[in-house]
């Protein structure tokens, strides 16, 4: 039997516009402003970087969960979860040293509780975002002048 290849790429466009602001955009979803954050001389009421990476993260865990509940047959009526991530300098550089996601999940009945904890859990273990969180970032750069 031949194995199909498990491998999908996902491309973003990232833009400055101005000070520190730019706009990323994606081939047929609407164009997101992003900035820098407050906390490094940046812009409030825009999304940063770091925002993103959390929410990545905390996306991936409740579509996980919806990919997992659907296989297994949960029947649940609401889903919601917060994250935080704690964002430190280490050894002179900053980076997240952890996220916390807390999901609040709404069973249909009451004797759906612990499938639904186990079934958060598993997702949990097979998100993809939390599973990549130490990738390696390779650099190509363009230089024009």
């Amino acid at each position: 039997m031949e194995q199909k290849s498990k491998v999908y790429h996902y491309r973003t466009t990232v833009k400055w516009t101005e000070q520190r602001k730019g706009v990323i955009s994606c081939d047929g979803k609407p164009e997101v402003q992003v900035a820098t954050p407050p906390e490094f001389k940046g812009h409030e009421g825009i999304w940063s970087p770091e925002d993103l990476f959390v929410a990545s993260a905390n996306i991936c865990l409740m579509t996980t969960f919806l990919a997992v509940a659907e296989r297994a047959g949960l029947a649940f009526s609401a889903y919601e979860s917060a994250a935080e991530g704690r964002l430190e300098l280490v050894e002179g550089k900053f980076q997240f040293t952890a996220i916390t996601i807390r999901p609040s999940i709404t069973v249909k009945s009451g004797d759906d509780t612990a499938q639904a904890k186990e079934l958060i859990e598993k997702a949990e273990r097979n998100c993809l975002i939390s599973n990549s969180m130490k990738a390696t970032v390779s650099l190509e750069p363009v230089i024009r002048s």
